[in-house]
């Protein structure tokens, strides 16, 4: 890996730290999956409550990838990818946020 590599991928990994509380803070959590450093194109994961919720693409789009290409003028892209380890309720009682998926809701 090239000089230029590891000094992109360690900004990224930085930037991607700095921003883990706010996803952490509604019972998920946010990690860098995969780079692309000639490319840009970044994978981040998402876990925990972020599995069963239904903004995570809104949270990787409008969150994730606005800050990272502010920041970071060579990503090009930012996908996201869940973590599908913990079943869907297992998931969803892990969130602290607003969402709650109406197939757990108790009437």
């Amino acid at each position: 890996m090239s000089t230029v590599d590891q000094e992109r991928r360690s900004q990224l990994e930085a930037l991607i730290t700095k921003l883990r509380p706010a996803v952490q803070a509604d019972g998920g959590d946010l990690y860098l999956a995969s780079v692309d450093t000639e490319t840009g194109r970044v994978v981040v994961g998402l876990s925990g409550a972020c599995s069963s919720c239904a903004i995570s693409t809104t949270t990787v789009k409008l969150g994730v990838e606005r800050v990272l290409k502010a920041k970071l003028p060579w990503v090009t892209d930012v996908e996201g990818d869940l973590d599908t380890s913990l079943d869907f309720e297992e998931s969803a009682r892990l969130g602290t946020g607003a969402y709650v998926p109406i197939s757990i809701r108790k009437s």
